[in-house]
């Protein structure tokens, strides 16, 4: 009996680190890899308030051998309205979220993205990739009402989802709290009437 749980215990230590290792190192270096938001911008006209942006970032080699092995990576796009008050805590207007499944299908040679419902292949990563670094004229509210444009701002978020990564590479993170692609920012409401 003992030996049996001495046995258990070594092949459970033995996947334990072989999943650390091969996650961890994987996502912890794509965090070094510098990504940065090159531009934001939150616009309100009589359609209502959309978002620009532009996110810049290069996936380390093992993400990329990962993503062709056929895991999927799920990228997540939110940004958050608030309006400005002095007596209180600033009040959330609205809030919107945009969220990219990226994989790679062996069998068709394929990237294929998925968006709201909607499934596009790629011939390269890269392309699929563009698709997701770039958003144009993102509806994020339609009418502030009575709310000022000039009294808003905006809190943009681009990261990639952990929890939407297979079990066993979550646990294989461990505790980094800073391996995943994430860019925070805020910015103010210009008005276009």
């Amino acid at each position: 009996m003992r030996r049996r749980d001495l046995l258990l215990r070594s092949t459970s230590a033995l996947w334990t680190a072989a999943l650390a290792t091969t996650g961890s190192a994987a996502w912890a270096a794509w965090a070094n890899s510098g990504a940065e938001l090159a531009r934001l911008l939150a616009q309100y006209s009589d359609e209502g308030l959309t978002l620009s942006y532009e996110v810049r970032f290069d996936l380390h080699r093992d993400v990329e051998q990962m993503l062709s092995k056929g895991i999927a990576v799920v990228f997540v796009a939110r940004a958050e309205v608030f309006e400005k008050r002095w007596y209180w805590t600033d009040r959330r207007i609205a809030s919107a979220t945009r969220r990219w499944r990226l994989a790679y299908q062996p069998l068709t040679r394929q990237w294929r993205l998925n968006f709201d419902g909607f499934s596009r292949p790629y011939s390269r990563m890269s392309e699929a990739l563009e698709v997701l670094r770039q958003g144009s004229q993102w509806l994020i509210a339609d009418k502030l009402g009575d709310v000022d444009p000039a009294d808003c701002y905006v809190d943009f978020g681009f990261q990639l989802d952990a929890s939407e990564l297979p079990r066993p590479l979550q646990i294989g993170l461990g505790g980094l709290d800073d391996w995943a692609l994430q860019i925070e920012r805020r910015v103010g409401v210009s008005s276009t009437r």
